[in-house]
């Protein structure tokens, strides 16, 4: 027999599913201008959807996104001290929020 689980379980597996697809939020001059039109900038897993990162917003900040637009940077080769190497890929996703709904950084 499979053991029911309880409400707590469910939100603790919820919210742990949400940490592994959103990261930190992201900290830029660019990324904080936009907060104050509603728009939220975070860091997300590579594999992560928008589905998912709604999924994780809504369970770790109560807020329900309107939009939610992602971009994807490759990884690009770089120099430091002459040798040669690769920055990392990432992606970030730019969470639009409702007039008056507000996530605390």
């Amino acid at each position: 027999m499979a053991k029911e689980l309880s409400h707590n379980d469910i939100q603790q597996a919820t919210s742990h599913d949400a940490s592994r697809v959103l990261g930190a939020p992201r900290v830029t001059e660019k990324a904080v201008m936009g907060t104050s039109d509603g728009v939220y900038t975070f860091n997300v897993a590579l594999s992560a959807n928008k589905i998912q990162i709604k999924q994780a917003i809504k369970a770790l900040y109560k807020v329900e996104p309107v939009k939610i637009n992602t971009v994807r940077q490759r990884p690009t080769e770089t120099r430091f001290r002459g040798r040669t190497g690769m920055a990392r890929a990432y992606k970030k996703a730019l969470v639009y929020l409702k007039k008056g709904d507000t996530i605390e950084l």
